[in-house]
């Protein structure tokens, strides 16, 4: 593999664990990893980026996605309802997906988020009809060349039995075990650098049942990964736990074992102050979803409480049925706006919602590999022009996500280049979103 040498960045914004800002300086890859950070850098025959008039940060982290929903946004019937309600709207439309949907839907998500300067990306999967399965979203991502961490979610309790899916969206628990054994053992990969791992995630504790969420966390244990689920999203969710369980969603992730390092809950919008000591004093992990909480009415999440009380947090775009988009830099904007609104203008400034977006989402993953510009590090890693009209008279253009591009211009994750020029290298997107499209138009002739 050539070195490669990002020369004369305007600034460099390391996330390192001085946060540095450089000015003027130079990166140099070397074989997937960082090998050097600094002015003047020397690299006889290494492909050289012009960064001059560019803004660097490391490649952002999205820690909360659902990528077969890229064939469902804006769909008629769910866009004004909440959650609950939202669901019942959609289950009928997955359950008519295959294979081919989701490796489609996950090639047009992952070039989304590529291009909007995200390097490493989770997906929470946690239906398989018509014979998908988890590995049709691997090989998307394998094949644009993101960092992935799968989930094999699930859902075991249908509506014949309290549940919210269709029964036809379930699974038996001891298929799902048995297929989380085969994914763990087929594709994860623990080791330092990895490009794929795998996590198991029953989707929530209103679709699977309490054994479920034990089993799954005794055997992400055994396995060595970690687990993941939607957790205390809005008011419903929080009311089906009272009376289901007898207590609040906190105390049930903990009853069943699902707090800790190796644990990361999406949304937790209402997470009250005992159940924010929890998560810090155990380092459980949140994917803070602003977009799509807004989206389905759920409420801003607590994320400076969080913050302030030491519990890991990153950013989650979620699923493109209850965002519409897919874009992490917008997601981190909205962040910061929305503790503004909550909290005061002074309550998260744009570097630090940009650090929650890149250092903040790897530590969720587990991933202290990524998320930083410094050197051993992995060469993720994202060029912004500034040059353009969104940071046209902007007095400090580190400030991105105050006047800054929403798209990147070189995105390099394991030290190859995913996007060049604004453009996804790795694949042909025009055609793919082409195939997405007659995906669509076929679900709705058959709605």
């Amino acid at each position: 593999m050539t070195d490669i040498l990002i020369r004369d960045a305007d600034t460099i914004l390391t996330m390192d664990d001085a946060r540095r800002e450089l000015a003027g300086a130079d990166i140099l890859i070397r074989g997937g990893v960082i090998a050097a950070v600094g002015q003047g850098l020397d690299a006889p025959g290494a492909q050289v980026i012009p960064a001059r008039g560019a803004v660097v940060t490391p490649g952002l982290v999205n820690t909360h996605h659902h990528l077969y929903q890229t064939l469902t946004r804006a769909v008629p019937g769910g866009q004004d309802a909440l959650l609950f309600g939202w669901l019942r709207s959609l289950y009928p439309i997955w359950a008519r997906f295959g294979p081919e949907e989701m490796h489609v839907s996950a090639l047009v998500g992952l070039a989304e988020l590529a291009l909007s300067g995200c390097t490493l990306t989770s997906d929470h999967l946690y239906l398989y009809p018509n014979g998908a399965r988890l590995d049709d979203t691997i090989a998307a991502a394998q094949e644009i060349g993101l960092r992935f961490h799968a989930t094999r979610g699930a859902m075991s309790i249908g509506e014949s039995a309290g549940g919210l899916p269709p029964d036809a969206l379930v699974e038996s628990e001891r298929a799902i075990l048995e297929d989380s054994i085969r994914v763990v053992d087929s594709f994860h990969d623990a080791h330092e650098g990895a490009m794929v791992r795998v996590g198991l995630a029953p989707c929530s504790p209103f679709s699977v049942s309490r054994d479920l969420m034990r089993d799954a966390a005794l055997l992400a244990r055994d396995k060595g990964v970690m687990l993941h689920t939607h957790l205390a999203e809005n008011d419903e969710d929080v009311a089906y736990s009272l009376a289901r369980f007898g207590c609040r969603p906190g105390q049930y992730a903990e009853d069943l074992g699902w707090t800790g390092e190796d644990v990361w809950h999406a949304h937790c919008v209402k997470l009250d102050p005992t159940e924010i000591d929890l998560f810090a004093r155990s380092r459980t992990g949140v994917a803070h979803c602003p977009c799509s909480n807004c989206r389905l009415g759920s409420g801003i999440a607590p994320v400076r409480a969080m913050r302030d009380a030491g519990v890991k947090v990153g950013l989650g775009v979620d699923g493109s049925a209850s965002n519409d988009a897919g874009n992490l830099v917008l997601e981190a904007r909205q962040a910061m706006l929305l503790q503004r609104v909550a909290r005061g203008a002074d309550a998260m400034s744009a570097r630090e919602a940009l650090e929650i977006a890149t250092r903040g989402g790897a530590d969720v993953l587990g991933r202290s590999d990524c998320g930083r510009i410094a050197a051993g590090k992995r060469a993720d890693i994202a060029v912004w022009d500034i040059s353009g009209i969104e940071s046209a008279g902007s007095w400090d253009p580190a400030a991105l996500l105050l006047a800054g591009p929403v798209r990147v211009r070189d995105l390099f994750v394991e030290g190859r280049q995913v996007v060049a020029g604004g453009q996804v290298r790795t694949l042909d997107l025009g055609r793919v979103i082409a195939h997405q499209n007659r995906l669509v138009r076929r679900l709705v002739e058959t709605a």
